[in-house]
């Protein structure tokens, strides 16, 4: 979650739903990128797929999250920004490139997307009402799966990954409008009853996803340009907790967080149409960027879905010249962690 003007949005907690920055963006061979590691050059091309949506007259903006693919083939996006009435889940053929609405609301603000191992639904984070809802695959039946209160303290999840056993793992970016280190990693048991605080103190935790062998989390925290890693004891809890990564975004932050069959962290950036992929050793191996013709107008890169099986991904791209899909080619396959969230 970012920073840009915007036009007032009823029911959103817009500064810190969206501390967008609508600055500039950095192109290959930027300093940022010669200072990140020894990795830095290898700079992999995006291309673009298609521009799914374009600035809400309303909202004043466009944010594409979450792409996660369907049992079916097809991808699921959701516009953060999208208004009462216009799609704010989207479903997408990638071959045909063209895109249908599959559900709308009057309120929700959803920040990420994931189907959940054990029930198949899909789950989205309503990053202003603090709720967890879910809908069936074709976008019918909306539930609250979770709301209210985790150790007394309202929630603002922004993204999310599931276990195995469909446990859930949500990053709260709570205090990110007042700049305080108050968000958390909260875990929320699959029947969305019981809801356990992680790791707090936290500066607007953003991207979250298992590592390969699912022994572990790794976190991101948006305003600290920050990796953490998380390992867990098998039991519900932490067995320890530290800092992994440093980004060197320059004017990027650290968005949202996926990861591939071979453990590799593709990490978004926000502030830049472009991610840093690192491996689980916290080497910098690439930069993928959109070419620098067409990123006039895009401020962001938030969050990739790797084709389950495949080494096809599709990053969500946006800004003032509206929401986009670009394509690349990933370094490895395509798994649950890499697919959502």
């Amino acid at each position: 979650m970012r920073r840009l003007p915007i036009r007032p949005l009823a029911g959103l907690a817009v500064i810190g739903l969206l501390a967008l920055t609508g600055c500039g963006t950095e192109t290959a061979g930027s300093t940022a990128d010669a200072a990140s590691g020894a990795g830095a050059d290898r700079t992999i091309r995006a291309q673009q797929v298609m521009r799914l949506t374009e600035v809400h007259e309303t909202t004043g903006m466009t944010l594409l999250e979450g792409p996660t693919f369907a049992e079916d083939g097809s991808l699921l996006v959701v516009d953060v920004t999208a208004p009462a009435g216009e799609p704010k889940v989207l479903r997408v053929d990638v071959g045909k490139k063209t895109s249908r609405a599959v559900h709308t609301d009057d309120h929700g603000a959803y920040t990420s997307a994931q189907f959940s191992p054990y029930d198949g639904r899909l789950y989205l984070t309503d990053f202003s009402h603090g709720d967890i809802v879910s809908l069936a695959p074709d976008g019918s039946d909306p539930r609250t799966f979770f709301t209210g209160e985790v150790d007394g303290a309202p929630m603002s999840p922004d993204d999310l990954a599931f276990d195995r056993e469909g446990n859930l793992y949500v990053s709260d970016s709570r205090g990110m409008s007042e700049g305080e280190a108050t968000g958390r990693v909260v875990r929320i048991d699959r029947d969305g009853k019981n809801a356990t605080v992680l790791a707090d103190d936290l500066a607007a935790p953003n991207g979250i996803s298992f590592d390969a062998g699912y022994r572990g989390l790794w976190f991101s925290e948006l305003t600290r340009n920050r990796v953490s890693y998380l390992l867990l004891d098998g039991k519900g809890g932490v067995a320890s907790r530290h800092t992994a990564i440093r980004v060197d975004g320059g004017i990027a932050q650290t968005d949202s967080i996926a990861v591939d069959a071979d453990g590799n962290l593709y990490q978004g950036l926000h502030g830049r149409p472009a991610m840093a992929v690192y491996d689980r050793y916290g080497e910098r191996l690439a930069t993928v960027e959109v070419p620098a013709r067409a990123a006039e107008g895009l401020t962001s890169a938030t969050n990739v879905a790797i084709t389950p099986g495949g080494t096809r991904a599709y990053m969500t791209v946006s800004g003032p010249a509206g929401g986009y899909l670009y394509a690349f080619d990933a370094l490895a396959e395509g798994v649950r962690q890499s697919n959502g969230g």
